[in-house]
């Protein structure tokens, strides 16, 4: 199964590399697959590449979702 995340990129480097942000956690990725990317942009991200640009709102819609998801397991006994 593959997962892909949406991230907010913090930080745009040379030779189309990003430095991203998801909970605090920051990791550089590889922006090659996607064009006009911005600091502050949310991009999906899987395996280190950047593979689409997301709408602000819809990037918000999904990492709640994640978060409900996390909730629920958190909750959920072990």
């Amino acid at each position: 199964m593959c997962l892909a995340i949406p991230v907010r990129v913090a930080e745009i480097q040379g030779n189309d590399l990003a430095i991203v942000e998801l909970g605090g956690v920051l990791k550089q990725i590889s922006l090659a697959m996607v064009d006009d990317v911005a600091v502050g942009d949310y991009v999906i991200v899987h395996v280190g590449y950047a593979i689409n640009r997301l709408d602000p709102e819809e990037a918000a819609k999904t990492l709640a979702l994640f978060a409900e998801i996390s909730a629920v397991l958190d909750a959920s006994p072990t």
